[in-house]
Formats: structure tokens, sequence, C-alpha cells
């Protein structure tokens, strides 16, 4: 098992970040919040309407907190490493989009 510590690079870290988003159902939350983040962002650059860029993350972090709450079980990494989460929410996503990861 992978433990919290302090990593020294990404690649360190993302076997970490992956080990505390092994629940399927979790990780299709993360999912669906991080394609949401394109969606509103997207729709704020077309309509102007900036309140959409603000809920972007909004909603995503309460996807993904209620995928780590009920789900999980864990506490989110974004606490401890909140830029390497980020990096990690974004390949995560990324690898479920490619097939790598299961959705």
């Amino acid at each position: 098992m992978v433990t919290s510590s302090a990593f020294r690079s990404f690649a360190e870290f993302y076997p970490y970040y992956l080990a505390e988003h092994s629940n399927r159902t979790s990780r299709r939350l993360h999912f669906i919040g991080s394609t949401l983040v394109l969606v509103f962002l997207f729709a704020a650059a077309l309509t102007g309407i900036g309140w959409l860029a603000v809920l972007a993350p909004v909603q995503a972090y309460a996807l993904a907190w209620t995928g780590h709450y009920f789900f999980e079980h864990n506490r989110p990494a974004t606490f401890r490493h909140p830029w390497w989460s980020l990096r990690g929410d974004w390949r995560m996503w990324w690898e479920m989009l490619s097939g790598k990861i299961p959705f």
C-alpha cells in the first residue's frame, strides 16, 4: 500500500493518488466533475456569464468530495497535496477517457 509522505515528484505521488481513488464510483464522480469543469468553462467563455466559471470548480469538488466521503471513506488528497492532486485529477480523467483506467 502506498502511503502519504513527502513526495519528491509527481511520479512518486501518482500511485498514491490512484490508491486513494480505488473505488469505481468515486472515480466516476471525479470524471463527471472534471468533465463538467470543461463544460462550464466553455459555456462561460461562450456566453460571458462569469458565474459559470466560478461554479466550475465548486461542482467538481462537491462531486469529488462526495466520492471520498461516501465511497472511498478517506480524506481527499487535495487537503495535503493540492497542486499534485489537481494534476492527478486531470491525468486520471485522461486515463479514464482513453481506457487505461476502468470507467
